[in-house]
C-alpha cells in the first residue's frame, strides 16, 4: 500500500457493512486510525474483529444528538484530534408516493439530514484545519426514481450540505466533498430490493441499467474516499463525485 492516510485518523459513521466497513477496511491500510459507527453492538463488533487493527467501535445511532457526542467523548479521548470525518450512515425504503407517513419521512431525515449535519457539526472541534469532510450522497438525488422520493430528497440536502459547508468552513482550509455511488452490491442494497427471487432478478436488472454493464463494489467507494481523504485532493473542495459507472451521467 501506498499509505496515503499516514497518520491520519478518521471516524466513519456506519462503518459495520457495505461502504461504510469497506472504507475504514482500506483507511486502515493505507495508514490511518479509524473510529467506525453502528447502531447494532454484534455487527460493530464483528466490523471490528474484520478491520483487525488501528480501530475502535463505538455503538450508537447518528439521529441521536447524544450518541454523537459519547462517540467524540471517546475520539477525544483515545485520538484527541481527527483530520477525516466520513458521515455515511444512511437509510433508505422505497415507499410510493401516496403511501409517504409521517414516520417514513422522520426515518429517513433523522439519519440521512440532520444524522449527517450533526455527525459533522460535532466533530469540527476535533477536527483539524485543512481536514477533510465526506458525506455520502447518492445517484437518487437526480435520477427521480419511482417510490424513492423521500431517501432522494434526502440525498439532495446532503448535495446543499456540502457546497454550503465548503463557503462556511474556507477559512479553516477543510474541503467537504461528496461521493454519490450508483447502484452497489451491497447488503444494504439487497435488503432493499428483498432477498426473493423478485429481488435478485432487479438486483441484476439494474446491473444491466449501468453504462459499465455491472453494479459497482463497496471497494471501489472506498477507493474514491482514500481519494478525497488524502492529499491527492488537496486541490477538490465542494463537488459532487458520482462513482456510478455512468449510472447517472449518460
Amino acid at each position: 500500500m501506498s499509505n496515503k492516510l499516514e497518520g491520519k485518523t478518521a471516524v466513519i459513521t456506519g462503518g459495520t457493512e457495505g461502504i461504510g466497513l469497506a472504507t475504514a477496511q482500506l483507511f486502515v491500510k493505507e495508514g490511518a486510525y479509524v473510529f467506525i459507527t453502528g447502531r447494532r453492538q454484534k455487527q460493530l463488533d464483528e466490523a471490528v474483529a474484520a478491520i483487525g487493527s488501528n480501530v475502535t467501535g463505538v455503538q450508537g445511532d447518528v439521529a441521536k444528538l447524544a450518541d454523537l457526542d459519547r462517540l467524540y467523548e471517546m475520539v477525544a479521548r483515545v485520538k484527541k484530534r481527527i483530520d477525516i470525518i466520513f458521515a455515511n450512515a444512511g437509510v433508505g425504503e422505497f415507499v410510493p408516493f401516496p403511501n409517504v407517513s409521517e414516520e417514513h419521512f422522520d426515518k429517513l431525515f433523522d439519519t440521512n439530514v440532520k444524522g449527517a449535519l450533526f455527525t459533522v457539526q460535532k466533530g469540527l472541534p476535533l477536527l483539524n484545519d485543512g481536514g477533510s469532510i465526506i458525506l455520502t450522497g447518492s445517484v437518487a438525488s437526480v435520477k427521480g426514481t419511482a417510490a424513492f422520493g423521500v431517501y432522494a430528497a434526502s440525498k439532495a440536502a446532503i448535495r446543499s450540505f456540502v457546497r454550503t459547508w465548503t463557503t462556511d468552513l474556507k477559512a479553516r482550509r477543510i474541503r467537504v466533498n461528496a461521493i454519490s455511488p450508483g447502484p452497489i452490491d451491497t447488503e444494504g442494497l439487497r435488503e432493499l430490493l428483498g432477498s426473493a427471487q423478485a429481488g435478485q432478478d432487479r438486483l441484476k436488472s439494474i446491473g444491466t441499467t449501468v453504462p459499465l454493464g455491472r453494479l459497482g463494489t463497496a471497494d471501489e467507494i472506498a477507493k474514491a474516499a482514500v481519494f478525497l481523504a488524502s492529499d491527492d485532493s488537496s486541490f477538490v473542495a465542494g463537488v459532487e463525485l458520482f462513482v456510478d459507472g455512468g449510472f447517472a451521467q449518460v
